[in-house]
């Protein structure tokens, strides 16, 4: 059965799907100058090998950008999705995990940045339902600037029953809460986690939170409300990377 196919544009989304021996690539939009550059970054290995290649103007490459107004920068690829990793047999093959659930988050910028930086800072993968999961994205994929091609993505038909089943395999889950009284940073954060973070309107729904252990918060000045998700996330996932390291 063929998988569906998707654009995605931008200098790292496009040179990383190239490089990813996963991901087929069925086509790719090119200016003279973007192929030059993909030669230089790229001087051990011909990744443009088994690709269809077209050369166009910048102006030709806009008419796939122009609907989100992004820049492409010369790079355009028509990709196929990855195979999705099974949860189950993932979470047999490794110790201390650590996920990030994503309970009614939509917005494919905020997305694929908090890709972008769980990528940077070793998180194991991703959670989210699949009906919220922005898959065909170009924004997520350049927001997310090629780490798309580098992260464990599960894509689930209910977050309560799949944080339901982890909980039953010893995951600990932590809900991030403005309200909460305890610093995230007061947490040893030892075995397997689940960092699980709502939507930046309106939290994680009520439902959600009873499948939680605890709720934490990030301490930030209290003039300010709240910070956007993919920067909570940033914060959380690089002071884990620190206790890592320095275990």
């Amino acid at each position: 059965m063929n998988k569906s196919s998707f654009f995605i544009v931008g200098q790292h989304a496009v040179i990383e799907a190239l490089r990813n021996p996963k991901r087929k690539v069925l086509r790719v939009f090119l200016t003279e100058e973007s192929k030059k550059n993909i030669y230089r970054k790229n001087p051990n290995k011909n990744i443009l090998e088994d690709v269809k290649v077209y050369f166009k103007s910048k102006k030709e490459l806009d008419k796939y950008t122009s609907k989100e107004q992004l820049m492409h920068n010369g790079y355009v690829a028509e990709i196929e999705h990855l195979d999705q990793p099974d949860l189950k047999q993932f979470i047999k093959i490794k110790n201390n995990l650590t996920f990030v659930c994503l309970d009614e988050v939509t917005d494919p910028r905020n997305i694929g940045s908090l890709i972008r930086s769980a990528v940077s800072f070793d998180i194991d993968g991703l959670i989210i339902k699949d009906r919220h999961f922005p898959r065909d994205s170009k924004l997520m994929y350049k927001s997310a600037s090629g780490c798309m091609e580098y992260m464990n993505i599960f894509q689930v038909s209910n977050i309560n029953s799949t944080l339901k089943i982890l909980r039953e395999k010893n995951f600990w889950v932590y809900g991030f809460d403005s309200k909460s009284k305890k610093n995230f940073t007061d947490v040893n954060w030892e075995g397997k986690n689940i960092l699980l973070f709502g939507s930046e309107g309106f939290g994680m729904r009520q439902h959600t939170s009873k499948y939680a252990d605890f709720f934490v918060k990030i301490n930030i000045n209290k003039d300010v409300e709240s910070l956007n998700i993919s920067n909570s996330a940033s914060i959380v996932f690089h002071h884990l990377s620190y206790l890592k390291k320095k275990s």
